[in-house]
């Protein structure tokens, strides 16, 4: 739901009348959808704000998205089984935020 509202928010230009702060909240469910389309989206947002922390974290979640498809770290909560991969992937530093 939340991305549904950003992405009618964006496709409104309404984000343009937001303050720095403001747009980068409105993006945030950009960056945790588990779809890469979305991410293709998600950088350009993020890349226009000109803050790097954001886009960082940003490419951080895309690279997650790119390996696996998906949030491993979600897997559990959601009941889904975790491939021996992301298991791997779940033991090494920074691999959550």
């Amino acid at each position: 739901m939340a991305l549904t509202l950003a992405q009618t928010a964006v496709a409104l230009h309404a984000d343009a009348e937001l303050a720095l702060g403001q747009r980068t909240f409105l993006y945030m469910p950009y960056m945790h959808s588990e779809s890469r389309q979305i991410h293709t989206v998600a950088v350009k947002l993020f890349s226009a704000l000109g803050v790097s922390n954001s886009l960082d974290f940003e490419l951080r979640h895309q690279a997650i998205i790119d390996c696996f498809g998906r949030f491993p770290h979600r897997n559990a909560i959601l009941g889904r089984p975790s491939t021996a991969e992301e298991l791997a992937f779940l033991q090494t530093p920074g691999s959550s935020f």
